[in-house]
């Protein structure tokens, strides 16, 4: 294994505004209870300065607005206590109660209508539920059909299954139905783009042991080929860590690997993600010069950052992930943030570059530090492919 090429001292995504406000929000988590009641409550004064002079109508906007950030706030809490998932409260608590007091001030003085007021607050309770409850944990199947003609069309399609971005924090109800899926779908080759452990617990003894009981799980007649994730969330050695002694899968750490399937023979190259776009692309262009002569070359790598490389270099297939798909979007804008160097260009989904069929995943879990676990209209994937010959 190839465990020594060079890595930047700091990956490049420490420095960037998205993990600052990860950082940042994940401080205010040490804020009090009782600070954030306080500014729970300064909010509805706010909220009943402008509605109570109205009336009953008013009243009731004002209780409804107690009643939603209090049951959101308890939602949160909900969350860690029935192990779902292990995000901070306190943080989307402080501001859901901003957010939403701000704009019932708003809409209070241009003399918006009560019940306007209370369905939007109603809205916002149900997204919340929704996102934090229920679409983290609608983990599905994708499946996608790749066909070649460097394999033979009499031969049975592979059935490869692409799983990422797993950010296990514990073992919970997510991590227990990937595993029963896993078991179910009975794939040929099991691929891994990285990003095993949440950010908020990399260093977290019970989240390895966590790790390690979840993936030592993953078995395939033709092998579990996996790579390391982001340096941020997981340097390399945490990874060695995490798949020490498991004989059930091989780790591929700026390596190729070839398997001879029923098709064709499958080349496998894994790479070490740095962020640092120029070791990256120079990283490819290094390895491509040891690459099997023949048979279908997959590339496996964390993000989907050197996709244009990938293609002009003849890579059959890049499955990655890292973006978990924006994780938060919205109609018409899609996804808010992207942690990928290419921006949106390729969040999630399939794209056909030419050379190269690309997939980036939405991924299993979620983000970490002071991100809400939350998922809206993008919910966990993983993809089943089936490899075709058409020669």
């Amino acid at each position: 294994m190839d465990v020594n090429s060079p890595r930047p001292e700091v990956d490049p995504l420490e420095h960037t505004p998205l993990h600052t406000i990860l950082v940042k929000t994940n401080q205010m988590q040490a804020i009090p209870a009782s600070i954030v009641a306080l500014i729970i409550t300064f909010n509805a004064v706010l909220v009943g300065v402008v509605w109570l002079p109205q009336g009953i109508s008013g009243a009731g906007v004002f209780a409804a607005y107690v009643l939603l950030i209090a049951l959101n706030w308890a939602l949160l809490l909900g969350l860690r206590r029935t192990g779902r998932s292990f995000g901070p409260d306190r943080p989307t608590a402080i501001a859901l109660a901003i957010v939403c007091g701000a704009m019932l001030v708003v809409l209070g003085l241009i003399n918006a209508a009560w019940w306007l007021s209370i369905s939007l607050l109603l809205v916002i309770t149900v997204i919340v539920i929704y996102s934090t409850w229920i679409e983290p944990f609608r983990l599905g199947v994708t499946h996608q059909v790749y066909q070649t003609d460097k394999w033979r069309a009499d031969a049975s399609p592979l059935r490869l299954l692409q799983v990422g971005d797993i950010h296990v924090e514990r073992i919970g109800p997510r991590e227990r139905h990937l595993n029963n899926m896993i078991a179910d779908l009975k794939p040929d080759v099991i691929v891994f783009t990285g990003d095993y452990v949440n950010l908020s617990n990399t260093n977290d003894p019970i989240s390895e042991g966590d790790i390690r009981a979840l993936i030592s799980q993953w078995e395939a007649p033709l092998g579990v080929y996996c790579v390391s994730g982001t340096p941020l969330v997981e340097p390399l050695e945490r990874v060695l860590a995490f798949v020490k002694n498991l004989d059930n899968l091989k780790l591929l750490p700026n390596q190729w690997i070839s398997i001879n399937t029923p098709g064709g023979q499958l080349n496998i190259l894994g790479l070490v993600v740095t962020h640092d776009m120029k070791r990256d692309r120079d990283l490819l262009k290094k390895m491509m010069l040891s690459a099997p002569p023949n048979g279908l070359h997959l590339l496996l790598m964390h993000p989907p950052d050197i996709a244009p490389e990938a293609n002009e270099a003849g890579i059959d297939l890049y499955l990655c992930g890292h973006t978990h798909g924006g994780q938060i979007r919205f109609p018409l804008i899609g996804a808010v943030f992207s942690s990928s160097h290419l921006g949106n260009q390729f969040i999630m989904g399939r794209y056909e570059l030419g050379n190269t069929t690309l997939y980036t995943s939405r991924g299993v879990g979620l983000e970490g530090l002071g991100a809400p676990r939350a998922r809206f209209m993008c919910p966990p994937e993983i993809i089943l492919w089936e490899i075709q010959g058409t020669g």
